[in-house]
């Protein structure tokens, strides 16, 4: 009987050590799946993120492309109204010059009506000025001055011209016209720098444009790695609580089966006694 009762305890113990043994199986695979589908979670994170950053991406480049489309435009736009504005102002100069034709070809024609005729092209040109300085005032002001002095010069001494006249009418006529001619030639000079110091301008505004890109380009870039950097610190610092997490669960579950094993040991030492 003493035999008997000892054989039905090893039989009930073996399926209790069964039974303990299937259930910390199915908790070690409970730990593994959510152990799995965190790093699936965190996979699938890291690659929207990845998404997000690029798409981003995108978005900038077209916002710099579409910007940089924009001022390529305009800049089109101000070198064909410069090329209209040189048109136009050669129009001038050879109407001008056509004019000046006729008239020392034309020398039975009465100072008169020469006077009035220069006069009428003289107020024609200065309202041209007008109007161009209307477009360009900042630029051309301090051009403007000295070409109204020049001007005031130049009725000055038509007004000499013409006082004296009437008894030097061919000398005078041809004083007058060297004099127009070099009046010419300092405003075809002047219009010469005007132009070049135009051009230097507009070099140095697309300079500028240019740096203030670069600049703002290496900030985003710089934004961009730092951004990096500090996501790849977090999925670190997530990766080594997880494992922390992980070794913690593996030490109870190690404490829990000596604890298992102690309480087995007592056991079969209390049925002994």
């Amino acid at each position: 009987r003493c035999f008997y009762d000892q054989k039905i305890l090893q039989k009930a113990f073996g399926e209790w050590k069964e039974w303990w043994t299937v259930c910390r199986e199915g908790k070690l695979n409970l730990g593994a799946a959510s152990h799995s589908r965190h790093l699936l979670q965190n996979t699938v994170f890291k690659a929207w993120r990845a998404y997000v950053c690029q798409q981003q991406g995108k978005r900038n480049k077209y916002y710099v492309a579409e910007s940089h489309a924009k001022r390529q435009q305009l800049l089109r736009t101000w070198q064909h109204w410069l090329v209209y504005v040189n048109v136009q102002r050669t129009k001038h100069r050879m109407q001008s010059v056509a004019l000046a034709f006729r008239e020392r070809s034309c020398l039975s024609i009465s100072w008169g009506v020469w006077r009035r005729r220069h006069y009428q092209n003289c107020r024609r040109h200065k309202m041209n000025i007008l109007a161009l300085q209307h477009w360009a005032q900042s630029l051309q002001f301090r051009a403007w001055l000295q070409w109204r002095e020049l001007y005031l010069y130049r009725q000055n001494d038509k007004q000499k011209e013409t006082r004296a006249v009437t008894h030097h009418q061919h000398c005078e006529l041809k004083r007058c016209m060297e004099a127009w001619l070099r009046y010419l030639n300092l405003c075809r000079a002047k219009k010469h720098q005007n132009e070049l110091a135009r051009e230097h301008h507009q070099s140095r505004i697309i300079r500028q444009c240019f740096s203030d890109w670069r600049l703002s380009w290496e900030h985003r870039r710089r934004m961009h790695a730092h951004q990096k950097d500090i996501d790849d610190l977090a999925a670190r610092i997530a990766l080594r609580t997880v494992f922390a997490r992980w070794k913690h669960y593996v030490v109870l579950c190690v404490e829990e089966t000596r604890r298992c094993e102690l309480a087995e040991k007592h056991y079969k030492h209390h049925l002994l006694v």
